[in-house]
């Protein structure tokens, strides 16, 4: 027998259940519409001209808390109050929220324009001309390229202009507005007219606008030379160690290859602009006696520039043969200015450590201030203690304060712990750590970590932290960490997409750093020979800054003979993105 419960039973049940979910709905239903009164409001408040109440309406509507099913139109509107009453810091992260949160928004190509906007206001023109760059091909074109030209013509910044060429060195739009303004400001120096005469020639501008300050000359350079019509010969002097075929030497040894590599393909593209180089590669091996025998060589005498070697053993050697034999010689590798001090004919293809040190200083006292102190943790070898004496130099000389300066030996027990005290972190402003050894960095960010978050001070290492696998991207992307990194680029840069192309058409595998170096060095330095000559010393001392087809770019101003510019980075949004 089957037992059922009476119907009334089961009615009173199901009202006893539904109820709540019935005032819930209710509830939820009311509030929805609530929200889309006060939207509308919002909307007629905006049409009106009364933004500031415009935007009081909007902006509780975007917060993804709220779950408004228009919530993308709610801030694109609240964006647009913010505009209108010059709130631009505001204005961009309402429109950074349509992007995270509704990243398949309809209007997203107007929230690129107005975000275009509000970097311009800020004075980040970086920034600006990025976001607008992400515009969909045929959308806003016109639009665009007017917002683009109208600020950029009021830019009156020679560091800004010399940062966005060598940004975008391929943009006409740049090229042009930047040789507008060496016209107005009268391209005082010689390096100014080199500049602006490759910009005319780079992007077909009219020669006749700019002869008042070509001068006489119609732009041509002083330190320019008739091309050699053979082309010109260099030297590669690296530790090849052909004669030993094991796998274990091949494998130590393939920094040098993919250098070499670097270097083959770097003559490949200047031939292709019809500037000859020829390679003349010289295994050295490890040792000075391979060297010697190497030097000994008369034919080698006779070419125009040497390169080389990667081991600080031989390169005094080389640099003397160098200077003695009046043939410029480009160390690929070192950091170290010692090897290139008091040698006009040497030259470091990077910068050097104590370079390094001065551009993070100039970055931390013009960015993050001088109004706390630093502490400044550096590990003891030679260049990083070359980088802590040039970073405390500078940054004092700037009006800042280096409140403790700590060596430590990676390796020793404790010993970066010890040189990071969580009582002098928390009273400085900045903590500078000079180290690239895979320890430093899980050990800073510890001792970083025992201070509080509201006194916790701003970070600023080595871009070798950002490969290190012990360190995670919520540690290495922290809102007051930033990097110096001499080897920064851009993979979506088109000149290092084109040099990975061609790269692994070659090769079959993708370009290591050490090939990357090898192809900027050799296109950089390549063109020094046919622009002005095997001795280009004094060309190179006065030419500006030249934007690099891959790294950030070279500069040997004056008597400098290391590079000179320094890429300042930070991880935002899970992208390096320089800030300097």
């Amino acid at each position: 027998m089957v037992f059922r419960y009476p119907a009334f039973f089961w009615s009173g049940w199901r009202w006893r259940l539904g109820l709540p979910f019935l005032l819930l709905l209710l509830t939820s239903e009311a509030a929805a519409q609530g929200q889309l009164t006060r939207y509308r409001l919002g909307k007629t408040q905006l049409d009106a001209g009364h933004y500031a109440a415009a935007l009081r309406e909007l902006e509780p509507l975007t917060q993804p808390i709220n779950h408004f099913a228009q919530a993308a139109d709610a801030a694109y509107l609240a964006a647009v109050a913010a505009t209108r009453l010059g709130q631009w810091a505001e204005a961009e992260q309402l429109l950074n929220l349509i992007r995270n949160q509704h990243p398949t928004y309809a209007g997203l190509p107007d929230v690129l324009y107005l975000q275009g906007q509000a970097s311009f206001e800020q004075g980040d023109y970086d920034t600006a001309l990025r976001t607008l760059g992400q515009l969909p091909a045929g959308r806003l074109t016109a639009e665009r390229a007017a917002m683009q030209a109208a600020y950029l013509a009021k830019l009156k910044n020679r560091a800004t202009w010399q940062r966005l060429l060598r940004r975008y060195p391929q943009s006409s739009l740049v090229g042009r507005l930047y040789a507008d303004f060496l016209l107005g400001a009268g391209a005082a120096s010689e390096a100014d007219r080199q500049q602006l005469d490759g910009l005319i020639t780079q992007f077909r501008l009219d020669r006749a606008r700019y002869a008042t300050v070509l001068g006489a000359a119609n732009g041509a350079s002083a330190y320019k030379v008739a091309p050699r019509r053979g082309g010109y010969v260099i030297g590669v002097l690296l530790p090849f160690e052909l004669q030993d075929n094991s796998w274990e030497k091949k494998h130590k040894n393939q920094f040098v290859t993919d250098l070499y590599a670097g270097l083959r393909l770097a003559q490949d593209s200047l031939a292709r602009a019809g500037r000859v180089v020829q390679l003349l590669a010289y295994d050295i091996g490890p040792d000075t006696l391979t060297l010697k025998a190497v030097l000994a060589l008369p034919e080698l005498a006779g070419v125009d520039l040497l390169v080389g070697p990667v081991y600080k053993s031989g390169a005094r050697l080389l640099a003397r043969y160098a200077r003695e034999h009046q043939i410029i010689c480009v160390n690929p590798m070192s950091q170290d200015l010692d090897l290139v001090r008091g040698n006009a004919c040497h030259y470091l293809f990077a910068p050097s450590a104590a370079t390094q040190g001065r551009r993070a200083a100039e970055f931390a006292a013009t960015t993050l201030g001088t109004g706390r102190p630093a502490l400044l943790a550096y590990e003891d070898s030679r260049d990083e203690v070359d980088f802590a004496l040039a970073f405390r130099a500078t940054y004092e000389a700037a009006g800042g304060q280096v409140l403790a300066q700590r060596p430590f030996r990676v390796g020793t027990a404790n010993s970066v712990a010890a040189a990071l005290p969580g009582a002098v972190i928390a009273a400085v402003g900045l903590v500078v750590v000079a180290s690239d050894n895979r320890q430093a960095g899980p050990a800073a960010f510890a001792a970083l970590a025992k201070v509080p978050a509201g006194r916790r001070p701003a970070l600023l290492a080595p871009g070798t932290w950002l490969d290190n696998p012990y360190l995670d991207l919520g540690q290495l992307g922290a809102p007051s960490t930033y990097f110096y990194y001499p080897k920064y680029y851009d993979p979506l840069r088109p000149g290092y997409r084109r040099f990975r192309q061609l790269y692994l058409s070659r090769q079959h595998l993708p370009p290591s750093v050490f090939a990357s170096q090898g192809f900027e060095l050799g296109l950089f330095f390549g063109n020094a020979l046919h622009q002005f000559g095997p001795n280009f010393q004094a060309g190179l001392a006065a030419a500006p800054p030249q934007p690099g087809a891959i790294f950030g770019g070279l500069a040997y101003p004056g008597a400098a003979h290391d590079n000179q510019l320094v890429p300042l980075v930070k991880l935002s949004n899970l992208e390096i993105q320089p800030v300097r």
